[in-house]
């Protein structure tokens, strides 16, 4: 029973993501993609006003500049279909690792409801996953930082991922081990403010992105895209918690009255 409830929540919870990844793709399209547009020609025009002389050198004798290469892709297909294939393999991929965690805190973090449980947790994996790593290493648009650093600025990023993953794991589990002694609000409070703490460290301790965006793109642009990436990842987590709690609300509200028939057909008469 315990194995089939879990396979039914997680084809639940990539249904759920599917459909969060719909609303994402939506959000991304229409606020994101602007200011990656935006960016590009940034990019574009500082890149022709540097060819700029070594083209006027080449004039007069000088070899011509290489032709640029074309795109595998081009940026009406990455907009549209490339985008919405990422973002929706995307809330699929979260929302099946979402629903195991959502199997594993259901009725371990609290007498919770199924729909509560699935808020809380897709409240966790927003805050770890997405937007503590975000503020360390905030989002920058495509073709603007050095290329030279891209492995290490997204092997520093997953890095961040990670350690935000494990203390918040390791919150829980030191609220669950403080709430006998100081009571669940007081447990509570004090698991935050030991990963809050040990955040703080990991954020002290581990370099910056210095050389993510280069010192003359233009700061509102920058902001406007941020803005736009914590959007995005807002309106994932948010439709994957309502959609998901409500089908785990009914399927887990399915099981439990099917056990309790089953439960009263064997149980000997009395009489």
């Amino acid at each position: 029973m315990y194995a089939s409830t879990v396979r039914g929540l997680l084809v639940r919870g990539m249904l759920a993501g599917l459909i969060a990844g719909l609303f994402a793709f939506a959000v991304a399209y229409v606020v994101g993609e602007p200011p990656v547009r935006d960016s590009i020609a940034v990019e574009e025009a500082a890149a022709a006003q540097e060819a700029a002389p070594a083209s006027g050198h080449a004039g007069h004798g000088g070899e011509a500049p290489a032709a640029e290469e074309e795109e595998l892709v081009s940026r009406p297909v990455q907009s549209t279909a490339g985008l919405a294939t990422g973002v929706l393999v995307y809330g699929v991929a979260l929302g099946g690792i979402a629903s195991l965690a959502f199997s594993f805190a259901l009725g371990r973090v609290g007498r919770f409801s199924p729909r509560a449980t699935a808020a809380l947790t897709a409240a966790g994996a927003f805050a770890t996953v997405y937007l503590v790593p975000f503020l360390k290493y905030p989002a920058t648009p495509p073709a603007v930082g050095n290329p030279d650093t891209i492995g290490q600025r997204t092997t520093l990023f997953f890095l961040m991922i990670l350690l935000s993953v494990l203390l918040g794991v390791g919150a829980i589990v030191l609220g669950r081990r403080l709430a006998p002694r100081l009571g669940n609000w007081n447990a509570t409070l004090a698991a935050g403010a030991g990963f809050v703490v040990a955040t703080a460290v990991a954020f002290t301790v581990l370099p910056a992105n210095d050389d993510a965006v280069k010192p003359e793109f233009p700061a509102a642009l920058l902001w406007e895209f941020r803005l736009a990436s914590l959007a995005v990842q807002l309106v994932l987590w948010v439709v994957f918690a309502v959609v998901f709690g409500l089908l785990a609300q009914r399927l887990l509200a399915t099981r439990t009255d099917g056990a309790d028939v089953t439960s009263r057909q064997e149980a000997p008469a009395v009489g």
